[in-house]
């Protein structure tokens, strides 16, 4: 399911500044393969700005999560928007997931993939049992992750460090994005579980996402090509 391996860097350009994020973007559009628009543009500048960002396809990460009805209400809102990529949660629960997957159907063939989110990189252990979860991060991404690939989801957005297991566990066919990402060498930031973009995809992500160690950069494109130079060739997992 993976676009070829130049393709697979997904830049995220979350600024409340339409005027900036259509530098970004026609910076950066010659370096990867998608644009991930999330709630900080979305909720400043609503669709419209959304449907003039162009370039490259979008991964519109809205994160959606509310009871079935409003979530395949929103589902349905969006898709004039025709994106490529489009996040809920996982833990909204099978009948939401399955409500946004028959909403996600009236866009037949520009059906958005449905990727829903695990447990969010910036949680580690600590931060998930804080809130009532126990059991580890690991357990904790499986569960939600078997839940939505059953009730029609494509795909999940995890972390680095699962995908391994969740290959294992579910094999090639689900999409996996893979968020968190920072080069080598660089602080994680707000990320609790980071990794660098070429050990991302050598575990198996399909897509990496990066955000601030580009759109932040001095020089954004030169940033964007050296994440993207840096995952051409690395070698699929065995």
């Amino acid at each position: 399911m993976a676009a070829p391996t130049a393709e697979r860097l997904i830049v995220a350009i979350d600024t409340p500044d339409q005027a900036r994020a259509a530098s970004l973007a026609a910076t950066v559009a010659p370096h990867c393969g998608l644009f991930k628009l999330g709630l900080e543009f979305f909720c400043a500048l609503g669709p419209a700005a959304v449907a003039g960002i162009a370039g490259r396809p979008l991964f519109l990460d809205l994160k959606l999560h509310d009871i079935p009805n409003t979530v395949a209400g929103a589902v349905a809102a969006v898709l004039p928007l025709r994106p490529r990529m489009l996040t809920l949660h996982a833990s909204g629960g099978s009948a939401m997931i399955e409500g946004a997957r028959r909403a996600s159907e009236a866009a037949a063939a520009d059906r958005p993939l449905l990727l829903a989110v695990t447990v969010l990189t910036s949680l580690d252990a600590a931060g998930l049992n804080a809130v009532g979860i126990a059991g580890g991060i690991k357990q904790q991404v499986l569960r939600l992750a078997r839940l939505a690939l059953d009730a029609g989801a494509d795909g999940l957005v995890c972390g680095a460090a699962e995908v391994p297991m969740l290959r294992d566990a579910l094999g090639q066919t689900p999409v996996l994005v893979v968020p968190g990402i920072r080069p080598a060498g660089e602080t994680p930031g707000d990320q609790a579980r980071a990794a660098d973009p070429a050990s991302a995809i050598a575990a198996g992500a399909d897509w990496i996402v990066v955000g601030r160690p580009i759109t932040a950069a001095r020089d954004p494109a030169a940033a964007a090509e050296a994440i993207a130079r840096s995952i051409i060739g690395t070698p699929e997992p065995a």
